[in-house]
């Protein structure tokens, strides 16, 4: 089977690209912006034609579309995550090749969702920010299509190489340089939210299952547990060997996150409530020990997002393999080498 990856030097990309090369009845061809890539494509800016001419001489039996961008402003997203997505579809359905596409979503798409719920596939996207949009709009296009294709919609990716400028990236470099500069004491912002993080690693597995499936529409991947930022903090800081205390700004009176999340069998990340103490500076006010890790979370889809991840399981038969513990050590251990 030949796989047309597009996006390989990607967060997410990269992961799906070595999933693939490990099985020998793939023959992988990248299409990326970079050197390196087999072939250089810029889907933002090319048109349709020239990429149905690529793919009439390749003839690839899938296109995986692992590209897009995060950052920017409407017009960045629109054309990064949308336009380009466009491209593709309209390419592919001017090719004699019939590929299957698989298109990388994105729970942003979805929005905020209630407290202590599961967001299934049938649920209203209502996404709170120009990302989300942008991604959304490209699944509707994927879905509108006519072409034998699925869209993965990917919770909160996490693992190695998570980007710095995420909120576990940015929570693990502020925990190495309190321990580099030897600080007891960490304040930090934003860690009420609830999200469902799932290991990268497991997302590439599930693209290599849908690439291999006939499954259409839209599959939810993520681990199906909500995890409070605050515990996943207190989990690294105990992966990392950090013995300093860890206080919440932004946070409920007496919210902690130092020797208050532990990790029992299979990953499963509890809370064992502190006594009440001061929380340290009031919101605001200058301190050169707090580290910010994004407040509030900036995805647009509010304190908490779940996802039922039933469909995975009965269309691809992928499960999460990989708890957040071991991609909290893996965070942590390319921080680490920063020291």
């Amino acid at each position: 089977m030949r796989v047309l990856l597009i996006g390989a030097n990607g967060y997410i990309g990269r992961f799906v690209a070595d999933r693939l090369l490990a099985d020998p009845a793939v023959q992988l061809t990248v299409l990326g912006r970079g050197d390196d890539a087999d072939v250089r494509f810029d889907l933002a800016t090319g048109s349709p034609g020239a990429l149905t001419r690529f793919l009439d001489a390749v003839h690839p039996g899938v296109v995986v579309n692992c590209a897009g961008t995060t950052r920017g402003g409407a017009r960045d997203l629109t054309r990064h995550n949308t336009v380009a997505v466009a491209t593709v579809c309209e390419a592919l359905r001017r090719s004699g090749c019939g590929a299957r596409l698989v298109q990388l979503g994105c729970s942003a798409e979805y929005g905020p969702s209630q407290a202590n719920s599961s967001t299934a596939e049938d649920a209203v996207p209502r996404p709170g920010g120009p990302y989300g949009v942008s991604k959304l709009a490209a699944t509707e296009l994927v879905l509108g299509s006519g072409l034998d294709a699925v869209v993965l919609r990917v919770f909160s990716p996490a693992g190695p190489g998570t980007p710095a400028g995420s909120p576990l990236g940015r929570l693990a470099e502020a925990m190495r340089r309190a321990m580099q500069s030897g600080d007891g004491e960490m304040k930090l912002g934003g860690l009420g939210v609830q999200r469902d993080f799932v290991d990268v690693r497991d997302v590439a597995r599930a693209v290599h299952a849908a690439s291999l499936s006939a499954a259409q529409g839209v599959i939810n991947i993520g681990s199906g547990r909500a995890v409070r930022l605050r515990d996943a903090a207190a989990v690294l800081a105990r992966v990392a060997g950090y013995g300093g205390t860890l206080q919440e700004l932004d946070g409920p009176p007496g919210a902690h996150a130092s020797h208050g999340g532990h990790v029992g069998h299979a990953g499963h990340i509890a809370h064992t409530p502190h006594p009440r103490s001061a929380i340290g500076h009031p919101r605001g006010e200058s301190d050169p020990h707090a580290a910010s890790v994004g407040f509030p979370y900036p995805d647009g889809c509010g304190s908490w997002q779940q996802a039922d991840v039933r469909t995975a399981r009965d269309r691809l038969g992928w499960r999460p393999r990989i708890n957040l513990e071991e991609s909290l050590a893996d965070i942590w251990m390319e921080a680490a080498c920063r020291i």
